[in-house]
């Protein structure tokens, strides 16, 4: 798979495989062969954190 270069665009594209697909961050990294802290460190710098409650990125 291939990131959307536009944060929002892989906020909206990540929550939507974590709530369809998969139950963490880094199962959707190792089933989508990318790597997890990529994607936390590029959401992190739009305000968005991982909450593992929720399943998903949320503001901070």
């Amino acid at each position: 798979m291939v990131l959307p270069s536009d944060p929002f665009m892989l906020l909206s594209v990540v929550n939507t495989k974590l709530r369809d697909f998969y139950p963490s961050p880094e199962a959707l990294a190792e089933g989508e062969d990318l790597s997890a802290e990529e994607i936390t460190e590029k959401l992190l710098k739009i305000g968005y954190v991982y909450d593992k409650k929720l399943n998903r990125f949320t503001t901070k």
